[in-house]
C-alpha cells in the first residue's frame, strides 16, 4: 500500500481506520527526517496491512500540536483510533517495525 499523505481535512478517516496505523510527523527541511521517509516507505509497501501516513508538521501545525510533537521526525503508532506507541528521532527499520508488534 501506499503512503497517505495526512492532513486535517483527512486525519478523522485515517485515525477510525480498522487497520493499525503509523504516522511519520516530518518537515521538508530536516535530515533526520529524510533519512526516516524511505524507510517508512519501504514499511508502507511491505506491509498493506497497515496504514501508513506522513504529516508535514510545517502545513499541519494543528496535528503536530494534537499529538505533542515537540521534536521530528516523531513516530506515531495507532490502534483503534488510540495511540499505542509514540517515539521521536530518527529509527532503523527494525526498531520501527517493533513498535508495530507491540
Amino acid at each position: 500500500m501506499s503512503v497517505v499523505n495526512v492532513d486535517k481535512n483527512n486525519f478523522d478517516s485515517v485515525q477510525n481506520s480498522a487497520q493499525l496505523i503509523l504516522l511519520d510527523f516530518y518537515a521538508d527541511w530536516c535530515g533526520p527526517c529524510r533519512m526516516v521517509s524511505p524507510i517508512v516507505d519501504e514499511i508502507a509497501e511491505e506491509n498493506p496491512q497497515i496504514l501508513v501516513g506522513k504529516i508535514n508538521v510545517d502545513n499541519e501545525p494543528e496535528l503536530s500540536g494534537k499529538f505533542g510533537v515537540a521534536s521530528i521526525p516523531t513516530l506515531v503508532v495507532m490502534r483503534h483510533g488510540e495511540v499505542v506507541q509514540q517515539s521521536a528521532g530518527a529509527k532503523t527499520k527494525q526498531q520501527i517495525l517493533a513498535m508495530l508488534k507491540e
